[in-house]
């Protein structure tokens, strides 16, 4: 059973029959209509609040722990004010991020600024702030220095290093390889002595930041990274006769699993390996920061999207939905490295039991590789049909691409009570049809499409 059905207000109730109560109740109350809502996402709050407990638990309490969300994987406001709620700080990776990050009430002292590429602005803004800021590079640090020699800060700021550990399966992921563009290489010549350098002559430098990846990278890996910054952290103290470095950011990347609605591996699984590899990490020594994303969201939330018409071409079924690279980017450009579950639901939102048929499901977009899912065996999808795709509370739905100017699709948090009433929270509204697009550029990606 996963986390949010465990954790949830009706007990006893698994991962897919949970998504069909919430989708049924959301057909019943509008939030999913076939002329008016073709596509919403839709998150458990419940479920989100569990992981949390599940990710403060697996953390010893004698240590001095702040988990930051990360914003990217799900940066609506009302999601990150949920997260703080449930005492979590944020991580940010931009202005954007930022600023969303305080319109949700998050205490500067709880923000933490992680990007390759901040501005002089950013970081002054960052600094006055309070926010805690992770600098990628020597230039960066040196900007650092320019601006604090006009102005003071109660910003903890340290040094993200690259441990160069590896990578993992999808390369696209993997931050730690020995020619990535995150931090500064650890293992390359002379940056030893150079970071060594760096911390003697900045006593505000008090810590050290590592992330050595996410989705396909495996624990051990990450552990081990991990432990590569625990043990640069002493040897900066060990170096300069006295504890400067108080504080390390493990950063994120815990692996979800897509297969199914197993929530594995859990917080207290890569507890234990941190244990294994980095012990010097709980012996209450140093504050910790987490950054983790994903492995909040992923599994509490889910899309639904209508089938719009389904067709027979060279002998195979196809359903033509609402859900698509819009939504789905990432699996539909490398469908390999992000394969998605799809479930099949009758117009009500009953989950339909039929023989399964071999069947492609495809979105809206204007190009022949947007497809969910390809050639898999689903009960046979009819027109007036509703698909769901499980495990995208982070990344999917919350972070639209506007090809062909399709819509950013409402989404809804949803809470289930003991007696099994659903109740919804809007996350984000419908864009009127008349906005139907931010004002914002859309990218210009007809390359990806084969154009």
């Amino acid at each position: 059973m996963s986390v949010s059905a465990r954790n949830s207000g009706y007990e006893g109730e698994t991962g897919a029959a949970r998504r069909e109560r919430i989708l049924r109740a959301a057909v019943g109350q509008g939030l999913l209509d076939p002329d008016t809502a073709l596509l919403a996402g839709f998150v458990d709050l419940d479920g989100v609040e569990g992981t949390v407990t599940s990710l403060r638990n697996a953390f010893p309490d004698s240590l001095r722990v702040l988990h930051a969300f990360a914003a990217k994987a799900n940066c609506l406001v009302p999601v990150l004010e949920e997260l703080r709620r449930g005492g979590m700080g944020c991580e940010v990776a931009s202005a954007g991020e930022l600023a969303r990050a305080l319109e949700a009430g998050f205490d500067p002292a709880h923000i933490v600024f992680d990007s390759p590429a901040k501005t002089r602005a950013e970081l002054a803004r960052a600094l006055s702030l309070g926010v805690a800021v992770n600098a990628d590079s020597f230039q960066e640090l040196a900007r650092i220095d320019d601006i604090l020699a006009t102005r003071d800060t109660v910003s903890r700021i340290g040094v993200r290093i690259n441990p160069q550990v590896g990578g993992g399966s999808i390369s696209a992921m993997s931050t730690a390889t020995a020619t990535s563009k995150f931090g500064i290489p650890l293992t390359d010549e002379g940056n030893r002595r150079r970071l060594l350098r760096a911390y003697r002559d900045r006593p505000w430098l008090t810590w050290v930041h590592t992330h050595v990846g996410s989705q396909g990278c495996p624990l051990d890996l990450i552990a081990e990274g991990i432990a590569r910054a625990v043990e640069f952290a002493e040897e900066i103290n060990a170096h300069l006769g006295r504890r400067q470095v108080t504080g390390i950011d493990i950063g994120g990347g815990l692996p979800v699993n897509f297969a199914d609605d197993e929530t594995t591996p859990g917080f207290d699984t890569y507890v234990d390996r941190l244990r294994e590899h980095a012990p010097a990490l709980f012996s209450g020594a140093y504050e910790i920061v987490t950054e983790f994303g994903r492995s909040v969201l992923a599994k509490n939330g889910f899309m639904a999207a209508y089938v719009e018409y389904t067709k027979t071409v060279g002998g195979r079924p196809i359903a033509i939905t609402h859900a698509g690279a819009q939504v789905a980017t990432r699996t539909v450009f490398a469908p390999d490295a992000w394969p998605l579950r799809i479930e099949a639901y009758d117009p009500g939102g009953t989950a339909k039991h039929g023989r399964p048929v071999a069947q492609d499901v495809a979105g809206p977009c204007c190009f022949a590789g947007d497809l969910l899912a390809r050639d898999r065996e689903l009960p046979l999808l009819d027109a007036g049909d509703l698909v769901v795709v499980p495990d995208t509370g982070a990344y999917y739905f919350s972070t639209p691409f506007h090809y062909n100017s399709l819509p950013e699709p409402a989404v809804h948090g949803a809470r289930v009570d003991a007696d099994g009433h659903v109740t919804f929270r809007p996350l984000r509204p419908a864009p009127t049809a008349d906005h139907a697009v931010p004002d914002h550029a859309v990218p210009d990606v007809a390359v990806l499409a084969g154009r």
